[in-house]
């Protein structure tokens, strides 16, 4: 916060602040005449969405003192956004004004008396926020600006041309509010300056416990070590100690530097003067201090013998070594830069190498981030600035001329004939093979392409404003069809990485476009035919979209009331990422803890779901440790076997960036070393960690036989352990599947067409989950027999079932029967083979509560005892984390080790919470992981407030969560079924109870094929819904209906007690439903909740004003009140459905009719 003072002496302490499109009507109402005649009329939020850079004034009340907009282009219409650069040199004397250091006043309003001031402090802000800019315009083809105080900030630009264009041209400088600092080389005087900002800005011990570090480092300067301040005012705010002392080596082994020549600059020269230039820089080194940023450092070199000499392979980098500056100048810190390479006139390359787990400084924004060798278990950074990356970056159209050099950039990449193809396009047509425009750009360095950029124009913007939340980073309404577009290629050398954002600003500017779209799909997916040289360089300036959950059309009974062809047709699914012009000034935090997820659960999948989509930060090291890896990379489509939560689909996950942000590492978890912070991963791969975040939820085990002698008949009765977490540690047979994933679906699927279901042998399902039946189901539909098959039911706890509905139960059962499907009863498995080598499986046997049972045995398909993985387990006690039959966690995820988290189904709470009856299990395991990674985001994002500290009663209490528990799936006699419900608890003391303001709705019957269970509870919303069909379900509709108030469903209750309602699929049909399954709607919900207890506040209130003064309450004004709410209501219900008019054309709004 800083103090500005109005020409009338009234001081205010004020905050400059990106302006957000909350503050239109504030701007709104300080535009002044004298701003009309400079600017021309606005429409501010217009200007706020497609501005470069907006900025707010506002005091400490948040009330707007003055605001400012920025483009990269004049004002109006007095020249062509692409061709200011010409017209300004023309014209002005403004030579050094450029697209990369030169922005555009377009809008400057203020309270009068702030006005100076404001723009004064507003320019201060502005050139302390954007490093590379130096000048600041305002080109207008209107009045001149002395009203609104712009003559005190801004000066004419002097004109070349008389009498040249009729427009007022003013320029601002940086050096008049915030100068480049001063550098120069450390004195041993500026010690305690230093001292100060290390104590202040770092925890380097080295530096605050040691007073003389500095100063022995500051004497110690020669030719390959220097150190220097850099200065404000006269005082030193920043210091800098750089060295050429550097293992290239052991850097060279630790990241990818291929790109930049190893760090080396090889040249031949004879042995002797090799020899002689080795021995001068012995006696030259002088001693130094080493730090924890030096664990790198060492000088070495390296020879290879060759015929005539050696090849001399010369380091050709330099290190930083130490570096620290006030807060107040750390957007200054670049300034460093252009010094340190002066120092080194014979090295090419800057590194700095930061912990894992610093936070993102300035200075690294200038820099390249290197990625560490696969393997790599160091926990530091390795950043990087070529010399050439100093250079100015200059963006054009492309030309003929330009072939051969892009040509020879795409050379050897993966897809570049793509690239080629679509160039040679551009040249002939300027379009592609489907007619859609294409423009081509180039970044030149020196008269030297150093990137190509290819984009087309995005035809299917329809389908994405649909399909995916792009509305959260702009207002569409507000950008033309012909603004958006899509980026088909891109290629840029590493040593000009940095200038990536610069390049998406000037593409923008010079196409004429206003969004710029990048579609990432799978690897399986063929439509991924762009050539990106890499995805990170994108990654790092766009933002990540979120896909929309989609309503699901009755297209035939719709007609033409149904959504435009374009947004219901059926495309290749894809994630979607994002750069607008207002984004291509937001920053983003670049975060590189090592978070190593273990387990691609929905708790896992989601927890990683949230880090990917955060808008504004790049999480550069995610890794997902699973058995099988990406489940996104198969496709469960008819895969069968195994039930579903519905939480990810193939599609969803093929939506979402985790394959682009997420590094997968194939394997199980056999170990944790806590005291290193590795993962054991099979295979003997070893994954660092800073992070690390257990769950990997309960698989189905390989069943133990008992192997009681079944010659003495047996009965389960008579067995004295019970077997059900014995561990099975003989040879597993081939024809054995226990089945957890759709890896292992898949395997087992092809498995039985190939050798078993043209064969007569016997398939045995065993378990007692609802797995077994969604498996039944799929060998029935292979064409297996019902007779071959045999399912057999391991004995089950009183009152529990898989299905909570006695009427699924029985329809499942009597669909059995018919297909002759055998059901054999508490049955635990006591022999394989009896007893004999298990594989392959011919027999299994039995126990029973009778006679023991004996069956042939074609394939053997297990889903019994679901528990923790062995070698997770042993992973966990072996590491000595708390283990008490599941993880042991406390209520904020935290196991005994503060370094390592747990969720989901493999954990518990801890007992001190005396909550044995609640666990993860519970909940909805996706609800869970979005949790999870709310706690741990304030570690890494400094946008979000702290939490407030909860009270001491409340640390021993355990979240509780509300999404709904989903199971899925396709059971015996084609019956597709689903089953919503709220999340209850272990039952420990009986039967539930049942509240008797329940009320259930209940339509059609399970040997119809159209049984719909439907249950509110006593508030009457939503809590229990049970589907059962031989049609497909609309499931993504259904799960909306999960907390809705039944009179939000057309009145469902009163309409079924009168007999209005027969059949609730065809009720839920109706087009009316599809405003309740809008992914907006629980917006338009938590509206109308606030429009109502406004007014009921309000009524209260007046009710109390007259209750104070004696008066009646008055029938009539509580009409006047009733009938002002419900206009209210209707009013916001318009506004919803017109603004997702696109989705929801089947609503008649005003003016169409």
């Amino acid at each position: 916060m800083r103090t500005i003072t109005s020409t009338s002496g009234q001081v205010e302490t004020v905050a400059v602040r990106r302006s957000e499109s909350a503050d239109a009507e504030g701007i709104d109402s300080l535009i002044s005449p004298s701003a009309l005649e400079v600017f021309g009329k606005v429409n501010v939020i217009h200007l706020l969405e497609k501005a470069n850079l907006a900025v707010t004034l506002a005091n400490e009340k948040d009330d707007i003192l003055a605001h400012a907009s920025f483009f990269d282009h004049p004002v109006g219409d007095l020249v062509d956004q692409a061709h200011w650069e010409p017209f300004m040199q023309k014209h002005f004397r403004a030579e050094k004004c450029t697209p990369f250091n030169t922005l555009f006043t377009h809008l400057f309003v203020a309270e009068p008396s702030f006005a100076t001031a404001s723009l004064k402090e507003i320019m201060r802000a502005v050139f302390n926020a954007v490093a590379e800019l130096e000048y600041v315009c305002l080109i207008s083809p209107n009045a001149d600006g002395s009203e609104l105080g712009l003559d005190e900030v801004f000066e004419p630009l002097q004109r070349l041309t008389e009498p040249g264009p009729q427009c007022l041209a003013l320029i601002c400088h940086r050096q008049d509010h915030c100068p480049r600092l001063h550098v120069r080389p450390a004195r041993v005087e500026d010690h305690d300056d230093i001292v100060r900002i290390f104590a202040e800005r770092t925890k380097l011990l080295s530096v605050i416990d040691q007073p003389y570090v500095l100063a022995e480092l500051i004497e110690a300067q020669n030719e390959e070590n220097h150190t220097a301040v850099c200065e404000s005012d006269g005082v030193a705010v920043g210091f800098i100690s750089v060295t050429a002392d550097v293992d290239v080596k052991q850097l060279c082994d630790s990241f990818e530097l291929s790109e930049f020549d190893g760090l080396y600059k090889p040249q031949e020269t004879r042995c002797d003067e090799s020899a002689a230039r080795s021995d001068t820089r012995e006696d030259e080194e002088a001693p130094r201090q080493t730090s924890d940023s030096q664990q790198l450092q060492s000088s070495q070199q390296e020879t290879q013998s060759t015929g005539a000499g050696e090849l001399l392979e010369k380091p050709n980098v330099f290190c930083i070594q130490f570096f620290v500056i006030d807060m107040s100048h750390e957007m200054r810190s670049v300034d460093f830069i252009p010094y340190v390479f002066e120092r080194f006139p014979d090295r090419d390359f800057c590194i700095i190498t930061v912990s894992t787990l610093s936070p993102e400084f300035p200075l690294l924004q200038s820099f390249l981030r290197v990625p560490p060798c696969p393997g790599s278990t160091l926990t530091r950074e390795l950043y990087i600035l070529p010399r050439v990356g100093l250079r100015s970056v200059k963006v054009r159209p492309a030309l003929a001329t330009d072939w051969p050099a892009v040509s020879d950039l795409v050379k050897g990449l993966r897809l570049n004939k793509s690239l080629l193809q679509d160039m040679a396009l551009f040249y002939e047509t300027r379009n592609d093979r489907d007619g859609v425009a294409l423009q081509a750009f180039v970044a030149q360095v020196d008269s030297q392409v150093v990137g190509i950029l290819i984009i087309r124009d995005e035809q299917d913007i329809e389908y994405i404003r649909a399909h995916y939340n792009i509305e959260n980073f702009i207002y569409f309404s507000h950008h033309r069809y012909e603004e958006h577009a899509q980026i088909r290629h891109f290629v840029l050398k590493p040593s000009f990485q940095h200038f990536t954002k610069h390049l998406f600003k000037e593409v923008l500017r010079l196409a004429h476009k206003s969004c710029l779209y990048h579609r990432i799909y799978p690897p399986n997916q063929s439509q991924e035919n762009s050539c990106v040289l890499q995805l990170d360089l994108i990654l790092n300036c766009t933002v990540p979209v979120r896909p929309r959950r989609q309503i699901i059309y009755p297209l035939e009974e719709l007609g033409i009331n149904a959504p435009s062809r374009r947004i219901t047709e059926d495309q290749a699914p894809f994630a979607l990422s994002l750069i607008s012009r207002k984004l291509t000034m937001e920053p983003k935090v670049t975060v590189n803890a090592r978070i190593v997820v273990v387990g691609a659960s929905d708790t896992g999948l989601s927890f990683l779901e949230v880090l990917c989509f955060c808008p504004h930060l790049r999480f550069n090291k995610l890794t997902l440790i699973s058995t099988h890896g990406y489940p996104g990379d198969y496709n469960d489509e008819d895969v069968g076997f195994l039930s579903t939560s519905h939480a990810y689909s193939s599609r969803d996950l093929a939506q979402l960036p985790l394959h682009s942000c997420v590094t997968v590492v194939t394997g199980k978890m056999v170990g944790i070393n806590r005291e290193s912070k590795l993962v054991q991963v099979s295979g003997g791969r070893k994954v660092p960690y800073d992070h690390l975040i257990l769950c990997t939820g309960l698989q189905y085990q390989v069943p133990c036989p008992t192997g009681v002698d079944l010659s003495q008949s047996i009965t389960n009765s008579q067995l004295q352990t019970p077997s059900a977490h014995r561990r099975y540690t003989g040879p597993i047979p081939s024809n054995l599947f226990t089945l957890n994933d759709l890896s292992d679906c898949m395997a087992a699927r092809r498995w039985l067409c190939a050798n078993f279901v043209e064969l007569e042998d016997n398939a045995v399902v065993y378990g007692n989950s609802i797995d077994v039946y969604t498996t039944v189901e799929t060998l029935l539909s292979l064409g297996i027999e019902g007779s071959r098959i045999h399912l057999v039911l391991p004995p089950c706890e009183p009152r529990s079932s898989c299905f909570s509905d006695p009427e699924v139960e029985k329809a499942v059962t009597t669909s059995m029967e018919k297909a002759k499907v055998q059901v054999h009863h508490n049955c635990l498995l006591a022999q394989m083979n009896n007893g004999e080598h298990p594989d392959p499986l011919s027999s299994v046997s039995f126990t029973t509560d009778t006679e023991p049972l004996h069956l042939q045995c074609g394939v053997f398909i297990n889903f019994f005892n679901k528990g923790v993985d062995y070698d997770a387990f042993k992973s966990i006690i072996n590491s000595f984390l708390v283990f008490d039959s599941r993880l042991v966690i406390k209520a904020a995820f935290h196991t005994s080790d503060p370094a390592i988290c747990g969720a989901g189904p493999l954990t518990k709470f801890s007992r001190c919470y005396y909550t044995d009856e609640w666990s993860h299990a519970h909940f909805n395991s996706k609800e869970v992981g979005q949790d999870l990674a709310a706690m741990l985001l304030p570690l890494f994002d400094l946008t979000l407030e702290p939490a407030d500290e909860s009270p001491p009663e409340m640390d021993h209490l355990i979240p509780l969560y509300k999404q709904a528990k989903i199971q899925g799936g396709k059971l015996p006699g084609g019956y597709n079924y689903l089953h919503v419900t709220k999340p209850f608890t272990t039952d420990l003391t009986g039967p539930p109870v049942k509240h008797l303001q329940d009320s259930g709705i209940v339509t059609g019957r399970v040997e119809t094929g159209n049984y719909f269970s439907l249950h509110l509870d006593c508030n009457e919303l939503v809590d229990t819904l049970t589907c059962l069909s031989l049609k497909p379900l609309p499931v993504s509709n259904y799960l909306s209906l999960y907390g809705k108030h039944q009179q939000l469903l057309g009145q469902l209750l009163s309409r079924y007690h009168q007999g209005l309602i027969q059949d609730l699929y065809s009720f839920l049909r109706q087009s009316w439903c599809l405003a309740v399954y809008h992914d907006r709607f629980s917006d338009f919900e938590q509206e109308l909740q606030q429009i109502t207890s406004t007014h009921l506040k309000d009524n209260e209130s007046r009710q109390q004003v007259m209750s104070e003064d004696g008066e009646e309450p008055n029938v009539l004004h509580q009409d006047e009140l009733q009938e002002e709410s419900r206009a209210a209501v209707r009013s916001s219900a318009v506004r919803y459905l017109t603004y997702n008019r696109n989705l929801l054309p089947m609503f008649a709004y005003p003016g169409q009719l």
